[in-house]
């Protein structure tokens, strides 16, 4: 699903935007980084506690040498009991309706503004296509990224740990 932004056009020209409904669904799980504006993603099927499990093994995996701190909203994937215990990864729940809260929620917000503003796919395999090319665009972009979710009181509290 698509939601139209307003664009620029010629003066006298009436932009045309498509609008596209279709309820099928890929999911993109992600955690970055404000200090190095790393980014880590897992295009997955579905979003549900195993999805979550998938990601965060992965996450856990290729960062074990560092500690992990993931922020979360009340999604019932995040905060079920089926979660597993990570030594590397812990887990800063927001309050609700706080999405401006959690740096990642940010990148989505680049992503949907400056990749994705007006524009439709003819499948779901196509979309999941361009989010691979999106996604690694974005991780040759770490000054962006360090911008949109280095936070000031997450950088100044997090770097006195």
């Amino acid at each position: 699903m698509n939601n139209p932004k307003k664009c620029w056009a010629p003066p006298a020209n009436r932009p045309i935007v498509h609008l596209q409904r279709i309820r099928e669904y890929i999911y993109v799980f992600s955690a970055t980084n404000p200090f190095t504006g790393e980014v880590f993603s897992l295009i997955l099927p579905l979003c549900n506690t195993d999805a979550m499990i998938t990601f965060l093994d992965e996450l856990s995996a290729q960062y074990s040498d560092y500690k992990n701190i993931i922020f979360v909203d009340g999604a019932p994937w995040h905060s079920t009991n089926k979660i597993p215990h990570y030594d590397n990864i812990r887990f800063i729940f927001l309050p609700p309706g706080s999405p401006e809260l959690n740096p990642t929620e940010h990148l989505w917000e680049h992503i949907r503004e400056k990749y994705l503003a007006n524009r439709v796919f003819d499948s779901l395999d196509a979309l999941e296509n361009e989010m691979v090319k999106i996604l690694v665009s974005v991780t040759l972009e770490p000054g962006v990224i360090k911008k949109l979710t280095g936070f000031h009181w997450l950088v100044k509290n997090t770097n006195a740990c």
